[in-house]
């Protein structure tokens, strides 16, 4: 049977999101809620894939904490989905998990894979996700900082512009040391329009 939230997320027009505001709020109303929509990123459906993942990063911008003990998960089985539309909120829940050193490498090997996507709306959220794994971590800025470079030199005219704000960010002072009651991230509030 079908969860309740989960139904909410059906459809045909991978262009609209359904109503996932109300399953957003039905979430942070009941956070026991939230398991279900975040399996639903994983069915076979498209729609209920994409609406989900929607649902799933609107959520986690205000409960981070829903998404602890769900890392592996995040890491292996959603960021492997190849769609569009579950990559770039992907990209955008990276920087909020609790990462090991382990596991925050292989959320940049992720970042990189998908800032080759064919999708630009894909590739500047991995670029904004890079950018917030790196903020507070030397050593990964020296990673990320030339394919920040290279995708600023290389890319569409949002990506450019976005890539000059993130390399100016990250060449800060001072950041080498994690914000209090977090680890950083979020400098820039992405929105899909900005990455058109």
């Amino acid at each position: 049977m079908t969860h309740p939230l989960v139904a909410k997320r059906r459809g045909t027009d991978r262009r609209s999101i359904g109503r996932s505001e109300e399953v957003v709020r039905g979430v942070l109303a009941d956070p026991q809620q939230f398991r279900p929509v975040f399996d639903a990123m994983l069915g076979p459906d498209l729609v209920v894939r994409m609406r989900a993942a929607d649902a799933v990063e609107k959520i986690t911008r205000r409960r981070a904490d829903l998404l602890r003990g769900l890392e592996d998960r995040v890491l292996t089985e959603v960021a492997a989905i190849d769609q569009q539309e579950v990559r770039w909120h992907v990209a955008r829940l990276l920087p909020r998990l609790a990462l090991t050193p382990p596991q925050r490498a292989r959320a940049i090997t992720i970042l990189r894979g998908f800032a080759g996507d064919d999708s630009r709306i894909v590739r500047t959220f991995a670029m904004q996700a890079l950018a917030d794994l790196a903020e507070h971590d030397e050593q990964m800025r020296r990673r990320v900082r030339p394919l920040l470079a290279e995708l600023t030199r290389t890319g569409t005219p949002a990506m450019r512009s976005r890539g000059r704000q993130l390399l100016a960010r990250l060449e800060q002072p001072g950041l080498s040391r994690p914000p209090a009651g977090g680890t950083g991230g979020g400098m820039i509030q992405a929105g899909e329009d900005a990455a058109q």
